[in-house]
């Protein structure tokens, strides 16, 4: 019964030899497999990884839309500020604006309100009558 013990022990020495003698013949094989699946899985995480070209691409655009607005806003801050130096010095621009936006008027002016034509009646789509638009304003002189 030994050698049965015996000869079984030579055949799984012998088995475990075979394994590593093929995997040393075959280590190049082995390393280059190894490489390339290490290079596939790092090329998916550079496209498509936290920080990859599809998040990069993105930002970018992100960044051109947000440059886009800032472009918009000192445009729209220059004109503001070009605004107000001409009311801070201009004595005409600050009665105009008063004009425009308090409805101021001069001593003597009588300031005419007109209501909106025969189309403020009408009801819009959904059966309700549309948002009341601001009163137009007639300057005239009194004599």
């Amino acid at each position: 019964m030994c050698e049965k013990n015996i000869d079984k022990s030579k055949v799984s020495i012998s088995a475990a030899g075979w394994v590593w003698r093929s995997v040393y013949r075959n280590r190049r094989r082995l390393a280059t497999g190894s490489a390339m699946v290490l290079a596939a899985v790092l090329g998916y995480f550079a496209v498509a990884g936290d920080n990859g070209l599809r998040v990069y691409k993105q930002k970018r655009m992100e960044d051109a839309e947000l440059s886009q607005q800032i472009d918009q806003l000192k445009q729209e801050n220059a004109k503001l500020q070009a605004h107000v130096e001409r009311l801070q010095g201009d004595p005409d621009a600050i009665e105009h604006e008063a004009r425009e936006k308090l409805h101021y008027a001069r001593p003597g002016e009588v300031i005419f309100t007109l209501k909106d034509g025969p189309n403020s009646a009408k009801t819009n789509a959904s059966g309700q009558a549309p948002a009341p638009s601001p009163p137009k304003h007639k300057r005239g002189s009194a004599e």
